[in-house]
């Protein structure tokens, strides 16, 4: 059915769908690869003017090359990501809420980038419930045309394919909204008093992924808005010191800065001795925490003497779950 046909008005419509946006991961060793050649694939990801077939040789040579690196990371996690568990999680747990007492009904599917369950795969899902309204929701927090706008872009490019017969609205940033702050704030009051005298000498360590300077330059708002997000949060740890820093690069080109590790570094050599992470882009535990964070950040610190802690993702914690509800919620009544 095209955007254009009338629906039959003997027909119920059918309930409100949420699509939760996501990277998504590898959920097997063997996935790997393939997940990385999807990543590379996308031209967001890897911004080179190469047609088809020659995008898609460069992309499996990288993610060739790549793979043997990153497997053994995933090995320590059980061999795979638990991404796709944690959103699964997440929309579960929303769909409920959005259920309690609701009319129309709601469904809530996972739609990944990279690997299963693909975008295409969550719309053919939503296509069959024929809903009343799609909301795409994107849960990176801070919006940049190479994440979160990767994935937005994939949905609208599969819906001019196959449109569908309802209104669709979306959540693409979260950055600044009160229940963000004050889920963050949360947990940053509640890691701060597991330190020896409350962390009064804790120094807060805010961490954000890492993304190519070039897209800041071409006016890509991220960089801006992980500011606002740090300082939605400076009440929420008084006077202690505090810095930003960026994670997870990869590739030779120039990044943001500093970078974690280089920080970590530097405050061991300034002698602090408690250091908490707050990591504010990752709303699901998944490799660049139970690895990068939990492992290399946790285990140089510590060697160096620096008692080092981060909080905790929200994964379906219940105030991450309102937070995602009032999203919903908000999007359709605009």
């Amino acid at each position: 059915m095209s955007a254009t046909q009338q629906m039959d008005p003997f027909q119920r419509p059918g309930p409100n769908v949420v699509l939760l946006l996501n990277m998504g991961g590898p959920d097997s060793e063997a996935a790997i690869a393939p997940f990385l050649t999807n990543l590379f694939l996308d031209p967001a990801i890897l911004p080179l003017p190469l047609p088809g077939l020659l995008r898609s040789f460069v992309a499996r040579r990288i993610a060739a090359r790549r793979a043997p690196k990153v497997i053994p990371r995933y090995r320590m996690l059980g061999g795979k990501s638990p991404q796709r568990e944690l959103t699964e999680q997440q929309a579960a747990a929303l769909q409920t809420s959005l259920n309690a007492g609701a009319s129309p009904r709601w469904r809530v599917l996972v739609a990944m980038r990279y690997w299963h369950p693909f975008t295409e795969e969550a719309l053919e899902e939503a296509a069959a419930l024929r809903p009343a309204r799609l909301v795409a929701l994107s849960l990176y927090p801070h919006y940049s045309r190479a994440v979160g706008g990767s994935s937005i872009g994939e949905l609208n490019r599969l819906l001019r394919l196959r449109p569908l017969p309802c209104r669709t609205h979306y959540v693409d940033q979260f950055y600044r909204h009160p229940l963000f702050i004050k889920a963050h704030a949360d947990r940053v009051a509640a890691a701060l008093a597991q330190f020896p005298d409350g962390g009064r000498d804790a120094f807060v360590l805010f961490s954000a992924h890492n993304l190519p300077e070039k897209l800041i330059r071409q006016g890509d708002p991220y960089l801006d808005q992980v500011t606002a997000t740090v300082d939605g949060l400076l009440p929420a740890i008084g006077a202690r010191p505090w810095r930003l820093a960026f994670q997870s690069r990869s590739g030779p080109v120039k990044w943001l800065a500093p970078e974690v590790a280089d920080t970590l570094r530097a405050l061991a050599g300034e002698g602090r001795k408690q250091v908490l992470m707050v990591p504010l882009s990752f709303v699901s535990d998944q490799i660049e925490t139970l690895h990068e964070i939990d492992m290399v950040y946790t285990g140089e610190a510590r060697a160096a003497g620096v008692d080092f802690r981060r909080t905790p993702a929200f994964n379906d914690a219940p105030d991450f779950i309102e937070l995602l509800k009032t999203l919903a919620l908000g999007a359709v009544d605009n």
